[in-house]
């Protein structure tokens, strides 16, 4: 950041790479989601992409390599960098959270409170929530404690639908075969809704990756995009600040 006046608004971290698609993808949502006439009304952003940080959910599930290590270099990457605020687009990572938190003394947003605030942007203020992730985010209630707190009623994919549903679909948008993403997810999203779901969150960054905007009025209830809730929280957080 030298080179700049010392009125500039301190950058947005991104720490992303989980995956690569998801972090790139967040990044461009910041920029069109951000209400600006010119360049200078963008926040200014830092995207550390690193796709080595190990696989959260067979950290979380299978005992595989912790991935905390490697994303507390990339928050201090960003922080050295000049960041003012972190956000984490990737849902099973903030079963870290807590963790990633103690890392800065910089602000690190919360991924499920932000989809949270987007539900009650979208009218949801209370009612049975539906929720599609990872097989760790599912199976540990990240956004289960989340939406509860808040007064929703929250409920998830049956496991061999966690498989077909969720899991295919991950693994198609992180092979970047984005075509073959999109039934498992709709799918996911009408079993969801035929279990009395007002709302479905797509609790996983690839999830909204395969279920395209121009195709979401497909479906009979509201989708709260956690990539786009993550955006619009840092926006409102980066605007506030500066």
């Amino acid at each position: 950041m030298s080179g700049l006046p010392a009125s500039a608004p301190r950058a947005l971290g991104i720490l992303g790479g989980m995956g690569p698609l998801a972090g790139a993808t967040f990044a461009l949502r910041m920029v069109q989601l951000t209400e600006a006439a010119v360049d200078q009304d963008h926040i200014p952003t830092i995207l550390c992409n690193d796709p080595r940080i190990p696989d959260r959910s067979s950290a979380m599930l299978q005992g595989g390599e912790s991935p905390l290590p490697a994303m507390q270099r990339g928050i201090r990457l960003l922080e050295a960098a000049g960041a003012g605020c972190i956000a984490v687009p990737c849902n099973t990572a903030h079963l870290w959270f807590d963790d990633l938190k103690e890392t800065t003394r910089l602000p690190v947003l919360n991924i499920a409170e932000a989809v949270v605030q987007n539900l009650r942007r979208h009218g949801i203020l209370r009612g049975t929530v539906g929720v599609l992730g990872t097989p760790a985010t599912l199976a540990l209630g990240l956004y289960q404690r989340t939406l509860q707190q808040a007064g929703y009623e929250a409920i998830v994919p049956e496991p061999d639908e966690v498989q077909r549903h969720c899991v295919a679909s991950i693994a198609a948008v992180k092979a970047g075969r984005l075509d073959a993403a999109w039934e498992p997810a709709a799918s996911g999203i009408r079993a969801l809704v035929a279990r009395g779901a007002k709302a479905v969150v797509l609790g996983c960054t690839e999830l909204p990756l395969a279920v395209p905007h121009d195709r979401r009025g497909e479906f009979d209830c509201v989708l709260t995009d956690s990539i786009d809730a993550l955006a619009l929280a840092a926006i409102a957080h980066c605007r506030q600040k500066n």
